[in-house]
């Protein structure tokens, strides 16, 4: 019995240490979020259908750790259709283990929404803005990123 208990309380802490709120924001809070950073930021754009997306996320997490020091943080913004917000992106992101911030972008409008992030952004993703407004560093890149070169722009944030 005291192992069926202890089991119970595991699954429900690991369940709990995954679990997160899904946010719903519009491009405006975005763009406040972005103005507002007080330390290095990446904000990965992404959706679960994105098979390079997912690839590179668990990536991007460990590397955030990795510059806990350096006080990196990561928004992950899912630009997912509107029937999977947010319970299906909530369980996608537990799946995966996707344990950093994430928030569901409620715009439609690409040709709207895409320019506020960045004037060269064609919609295409996986998409990430790298900021540090300390340095008045920006920096977007609209590609998958290899583990090197997003160790190359943690540096570059910094």
């Amino acid at each position: 019995m005291k192992k069926f208990f202890l089991l119970i309380i595991s699954f429900f802490f690991i369940t709990c240490l995954f679990a997160q709120e899904i946010k719903k924001i519009r491009i405006t809070e975005l763009e406040k979020t972005i103005a507002e950073s007080r330390t290095p930021l990446i904000i990965n754009f992404w959706a679960t259908f994105c098979k390079p997306c997912v690839e590179e996320i668990p990536y991007f997490l460990k590397a955030v750790k990795d510059h806990q020091k350096d006080s990196v943080k990561i928004l992950l913004v899912s630009l997912d259709l509107q029937d999977l917000f947010p319970n299906k992106i909530k369980n996608f992101a537990v799946k995966h283990k996707f344990n950093a911030p994430i928030v569901w972008l409620d715009e439609y409008n690409a040709d709207y929404f895409c320019p506020k992030v960045d004037s060269a952004w064609s919609g295409a993703i996986p998409a990430t803005l790298f900021i540090n407004n300390k340095k008045g560093y920006r920096q977007f890149a609209e590609e998958q990123l290899s583990k090197e070169k997003l160790e190359k722009q943690i540096m570059a944030i910094l």
